[in-house]
């Protein structure tokens, strides 16, 4: 198992035969890691934030940042190595052998898919914020899952659905489209960040770190660096620049300035949106009603949440559609709905390129004969992986109806952290076995920088809510069970042929990075 290892060079053989033009230079770079980091997280998760860390939330974007950034500089020594467009999974598959590959693969395909859920569920908040503004009410029991008093979250169920219904029939994703949505989304956060600095109130900073660095003890995932374990799913999207070093110009001193460039400018972004939130409406956690704090998407806090909004201004950590709801309160009610229609328009094609993530991965998983090739099966007239698409969409769909996004965005996490954790190891262990092989880009301190992703993840991985952290070993076990029933024993490498199946003409296309 751990000495089934797909070789390097069959990987590197592969990949040469369709060697990607470098043509990509610094400022290209930044402006693809911008375009696929900046947008859901801080859209969907600023409430979340604010619940857990109050104003402390601004320490958690700059947490998640750096341990981002090292995962990063890790991430893009091992793409560059092994350049084929297959994440992760193919390169542990390539440095640490088939099981370990398998848990990795298996814990992308959980993230993808909840990550997909976060988003429509982040969505749905959007919408019908959205509808409510213009006098449309939608009943609450179909806009909210039972985690709120609802029954079911119908737009977020309906956009899932919808957007796996056009990958099916053979939807692709447009780089000219891609950039014109990444401009509205750029756009709607600058124009916030221009209306809430002004009127911004010294008061509301106080008191900053309400619930500490790790939540003053009262259980994990709370605190400003519960809140960065969230808020990771902000920067979720760097990858892509690290996927991007066989396509850049002397990927040695591009990669690293693309990199920290594009979390640079984003982290920037992202403070001054949290500060002009806080500064506007103020960011303070509610508390239960003997001063208990109360975690993000539970019923305590929904009933509280309703209590407060029957009386007053709805506070910012209970909105569903946060930095609408900020502009709508300070009197930008206009504004505050073009916010909404900006992330209407704009989320659905993240859901998009979560989900072609996922199809990708499990598509080279069924090739590599681990799961059942029928999976990977193409569709006659419509040239698309249906079945695959399929059973994720439907997936999707069941999280999105029935979870609250902040629970959604933390499990994600919990299968990205997994995966670049593994990935800062291969780094390390490919440095000791193979120290004489070719590396188009070099971890620069790789001695220093590795450990320090490693224990990143792991930092962050642990504080994650005790829900959100079990779920991994769970989904794992589950894993387990599958590869030795199945995959151990109908597995290509296990059986001696040794194929790369990530560029394979009918398997679905990378997602296509914002240009």
């Amino acid at each position: 198992m751990f000495g089934r290892v797909k070789p390097l060079d069959a990987i590197l053989a592969t990949a040469e035969k369709k060697s990607l033009h470098r043509s990509l230079g610094a400022i290209q770079l930044t402006l693809l890691g911008v375009g696929a980091i900046i947008g859901t997280g801080i859209f969907v998760l600023t409430s979340e934030a604010a619940q857990k860390a109050g104003p402390g939330m601004m320490w958690a974007f700059v947490i998640a940042a750096v341990v981002c950034g090292v995962a990063a500089l890790c991430y893009s020594e091992i793409a560059s190595m092994v350049p084929v467009s297959g994440s992760a999974y193919t390169y542990t598959y390539a440095v640490m052998g088939e099981l370990l590959a398998w848990m990795v693969g298996w814990a992308l395909i959980l993230e993808y898919a909840v990550a997909a859920s976060a988003v429509s569920v982040g969505w749905s908040g959007y919408f019908v914020g959205l509808l409510h503004s213009w006098g449309i009410e939608l009943p609450h029991a179909l806009i909210v899952g039972p985690y709120a008093d609802g029954i079911v979250n119908l737009p977020a169920l309906v956009i899932a659905l919808l957007v796996t219904l056009l990958l099916m029939i053979g939807t692709t994703e447009s780089a000219r489209v891609n950039a014109i949505l990444v401009g509205i989304k750029v756009t709607a956060l600058t124009v916030f960040i221009v209306l809430t600095i002004p009127v911004m109130k010294g008061a509301n900073f106080e008191p900053f770190m309400p619930n500490g660095w790790f939540g003053n003890g009262h259980g994990a995932g709370l605190g400003a660096v519960g809140a960065a374990a969230s808020i990771f799913f902000a920067y979720v999207g760097f990858d892509a620049v690290s996927t991007a070093a066989e396509e850049t110009k002397n990927p040695q001193r591009n990669v690293p300035i693309g990199l920290i460039g594009s979390l640079g400018i984003c982290t920037v972004f992202y403070l001054l949106v949290a500060a002009g939130a806080i500064g506007a409406l103020g960011a303070q956690p509610v508390n239960g009603p003997n001063g208990e704090i109360l975690a993000p998407g539970t019923p305590e806090l929904a009933s509280q949440c309703q209590a407060i909004a029957a009386r007053t201004i709805e506070p910012l950590v209970c909105s569903r559609e946060a930095l609408a709801h900020v502009l709508r309160s300070i009197g930008w009610e206009r504004i505050g709905d073009l916010i909404g229609v900006a992330a209407f328009l704009a989320l659905p094609s993240v859901i998009l390129i979560m989900l072609f993530g996922q199809t990708r991965i499990f598509f080279v998983m069924a090739r590599d004969g681990l799961l059942p090739e029928k999976l990977a099966s193409i569709h006659p007239r419509w040239k698309t992986p249906h079945v695959v698409t399929m059973i994720t969409g439907v997936a999707v769909a069941f999280f999105a109806a029935f979870l609250p996004v902040g629970q959604l965005a933390d499990i994600s996490n919990s299968g990205t952290l997994f995966a670049f954790f593994m990935v800062a190891l291969a780094v390390m262990i490919l440095r000791k076995t193979q120290p004489d092989r070719h590396r188009p880009f070099r971890t620069p301190l790789v001695w220093v920088v590795a450990p320090i992703a490693v224990l990143g993840c792991l930092g962050l991985f642990f504080n994650l809510p005790f829900e959100a952290k079990m779920v991994l070993p769970v989904w794992g076990g589950i894993g387990l069970v599958v590869y030795f029933s199945y995959g151990y024993r109908k597995s290509h490498v296990g059986l001696g042929k040794i194929e790369v199946h990530e560029e394979d003409p009918d398997a679905p296309p990378q997602p296509v990075p914002p240009m």
